[in-house]
């Protein structure tokens, strides 16, 4: 008997399902108009979604396409099916699996949520908030540093900070590369040969006077890395504002919060207003005045290519105390990756704003080779000259501290 592989129904009834069956059509008639035995598979993606696997309806289609094709003769081939055409991604995968013997096989899913305490989330722009722990709120100091996660919310006041000439020379101070498109000039250019033979040509053979083109100069990415962890909170609101006015004076210029989750910020700082640009920043980021993984959320970062080529020829600037808790390698690995990419890797902390100060910890000890700047990041004044200096040249932090220790 021949299959109708077009239909993804086929080998469950002899009818083809009405369209609309697809989860994403939001139809009130689903689950009447879908045939019995099709709705378990269908009901296996939507619980995917719901925990945030990315899968189209085309997917889903091809899901049941795929066991048409291939009968099923077992519940392997269904796993196989929905590996092939529902595409987990490599780092998921362990999940995934999961779910499936949860969904086909009955099993409990306590090994899921156990993995889910170690990675680290990553949020582009948009999500949901958790409960807030009100105690943590009153928690202060640097030595609050810890890796436990705690979710949290914060609320911005208003009040006046004088970032209006930060931002309107941001964009002319920040450095400038040569970028691969070129303009027309009159001179110090390079021959545009291909309209300049055109130009010959228009003229009957004639020569005029040659047309020159050469290499425009735009200025370089400002990327901000923002720590929210609870050693951090006496700073956070001033970093935002800060952020603010660094997106409304660059255009290039992207905005992430780290402590134990990843939160990219940057759409909700485009807001001209900065009171409802810093609610709106607010209610993504979930892990407000948390716990600190500093090294495994910068290789989450690392890892989203999107992200990782915000950095690429970057002046990268991270606002954080770099207290790191346990093992620093991988923050170790992080910084070198991110120096590799960035034009210029500068490390801003508050704990600098003492005089006493020294990169005396294992963690900053192990980075400050790959620094380009270690600066006082406990106030405003100090950060914002130090950003609008950035186009200007600087000894390497490495000997500088040395120097001064």
């Amino acid at each position: 008997m021949s299959r109708d592989l077009n239909n993804p129904f086929a080998p469950f009834t002899g009818r083809r399902c009405p369209e609309g069956a697809d989860e994403g059509y939001r139809q009130p008639s689903i689950s009447a108009s879908l045939p019995p035995a099709a709705a378990p598979f269908l009901g296996f993606a939507r619980l995917l979604r719901r925990h945030a696997f990315a899968i189209a309806p085309e997917q889903i289609t091809g899901f049941m396409q795929a066991i048409t094709l291939l009968g099923p003769r077992s519940i392997n081939d269904i796993r196989e099916a929905a590996l092939a055409t529902l595409a987990p991604s490599p780092d998921r995968r362990s999940e995934f699996e999961a779910h499936f013997r949860a969904y086909f096989y009955g099993d409990a899913k306590p090994s899921i949520e156990g993995e889910e305490d170690d990675e680290t989330r990553i949020k582009d722009d948009r999500g949901t908030r958790e409960e807030e722990d009100p105690a943590r709120r009153q928690e202060k100091g640097g030595e609050l540093s810890s890796a436990t996660e705690q979710l949290s919310s914060r609320d911005f006041q208003r009040d006046a900070d004088g970032l209006g000439q930060f931002r309107r020379k941001l964009s002319a101070a920040l450095p400038v590369r040569r970028s691969f498109r070129t303009a027309r000039t009159r001179s110090h250019g390079t021959l545009d040969l291909r309209r300049s033979l055109s130009e010959i040509v228009s003229a009957d053979g004639d020569i005029p006077s040659p047309l020159l083109r050469r290499r425009e100069a735009v200025p370089r990415k400002l990327l901000l890395l923002i720590d929210v962890s609870g050693s951090m909170k006496l700073h956070t609101a001033d970093y935002l504002k800060l952020a603010h006015a660094a997106v409304q004076g660059a255009d290039r210029a992207e905005v992430f919060t780290f402590g134990t989750r990843l939160t990219r910020i940057t759409s909700a700082l485009r807001i001209r207003d900065r009171e409802q640009a810093l609610a709106r920043a607010a209610a993504l980021v979930d892990d407000w005045d948390g716990g600190t993984r500093m090294g495994p959320t910068l290789l989450a970062f690392l890892s989203v290519p999107h992200f990782s080529a915000f950095a690429r020829g970057a002046c990268l600037v991270m606002l954080s105390d770099a207290l790191e808790r346990g093992d620093h390698a991988d923050l170790e690995t992080a910084m070198r990756r991110l120096s590799a990419r960035a034009s210029r890797l500068s490390l801003a902390t508050p704990l600098a704003g003492d005089p006493r100060f020294r990169p005396a910890t294992s963690a900053l000890r192990a980075i400050l080779p790959v620094l380009d700047d270690l600066v006082d990041g406990s106030s405003l004044k100090g950060l914002t000259d130090f950003i609008l200096s950035l186009g200007r040249h600087a000894p390497a932090a490495d000997s500088i501290w040395k120097r001064v220790s």
